[in-house]
């Protein structure tokens, strides 16, 4: 058997720009909504004192893809320690033979496709001329999110709120270099979000950071956060508002997303009424039907996304061999 190739955090990278990532992703999502992929429930390793976990997703994009399964750690305290919050490998296999072809790093691929996910979200959720976003968290995702959705709308005027005053002003001033629109880092999170048409949430709180007296008319909320139960970026008052509640993948959501099921216990969403991002793409659902209206997506993370990024990255290897 043939060894399967590492990609390092690098090399996913370098495979996965931001156009290929927001494909990839939203091929994950057609396929989730047509039926196309298989995805089982992903499962949750608790016990770290400090609130660390580890979880696995897995998932078949295609009957015509290898199987894919991610094992990813969450780790709070690493902040601490000056390390990253999440470590993690991916590994493929052959759709036929079920050899291992491939191991990818974990935490680079998620950092990718979670904010591709909210790219290909805003793209089909946000008022068509929407340009003006707020970010709150400046870490990774809070930046790879600006990249991300700069690329599906024209972006005006960008602000980003973290906590510690020296990292967002460094978030700023990296990703001004980068781009044509201002990028201002701000010292409240009202700052931040007022008349913002699109805000992103790129935190792990555990309690509220936005509430609905916070948005403007026409707001699309992107939450990638709230993975956990006890995780709550968003306030109930933002779901109550929201024309439309959509998300990744509905049963993932019930059982994982603590706006979602916050909202569901205190009857301001029912499960019925809940919009998956993939029938939206198909035409099969509407989420926005007027440019005032709230809409408000949570992003969980599913295993079809991880299998359709790192197919992306294997595709992007196999088009260009490594040179000896």
């Amino acid at each position: 058997m043939t060894a399967p190739r590492f990609f390092s955090a690098e090399e996913v990278d370098a495979a996965l720009g931001v156009g290929v990532a927001i494909e990839s992703q939203r091929r994950a999502f057609v396929a989730l909504g047509r039926g196309d992929a298989v995805m089982p429930p992903k499962t949750v390793v608790e016990g770290g004192t400090d609130g660390s976990l580890a979880l696995t997703y897995s998932a078949r994009l295609s009957p015509d893809s290898g199987p894919v399964c991610k094992f990813v750690s969450f780790n709070p305290g690493n902040a601490a320690r000056g390390l990253p919050s999440i470590h993690g490998l991916i590994t493929v296999l052959h759709p036929e033979t079920g050899e291992p072809v491939a191991v990818l790093d974990g935490a680079a691929v998620t950092t990718s496709r979670t904010s591709a996910a909210s790219a290909v979200a805003a793209d089909v959720l946000a008022k068509p001329d929407a340009g003006d976003l707020a970010v709150i968290g400046c870490g990774a995702q809070g930046k790879a999110h600006v990249r991300a959705i700069a690329a599906v709308r024209g972006l005006r005027r960008v602000r980003l709120f973290g906590r510690d005053e020296g990292r967002r002003r460094a978030a700023a001033a990296e990703l001004n270099a980068e781009f044509g629109f201002a990028v201002e880092a701000v010292p409240t999170i009202g700052q931040a979000v007022e008349d913002a048409d699109l805000v992103a949430l790129c935190t792990v709180s555990a309690e509220p950071v936005l509430r609905a007296s916070q948005l403007a008319p026409g707001c699309t909320v992107l939450a990638v956060g709230s993975f956990e139960p006890h995780r709550r970026e968003a306030d109930r008052s933002v779901l109550a508002a929201a024309t439309t509640v959509t998300v990744d993948h509905a049963p993932t959501a019930i059982a994982h997303a603590g706006p979602v099921i916050d909202a569901l216990a205190a009857g301001v969403l029912r499960e019925q009424d809940i919009v998956q991002l993939g029938d939206v793409l198909l035409g099969k659902a509407t989420a926005r039907v007027r440019d005032r209206d709230i809409v408000f997506y949570n992003s969980t993370g599913v295993g079809v996304q991880d299998a359709a990024a790192a197919w992306a990255v294997i595709e992007h290897a196999a088009a260009r061999p490594v040179s000896r």
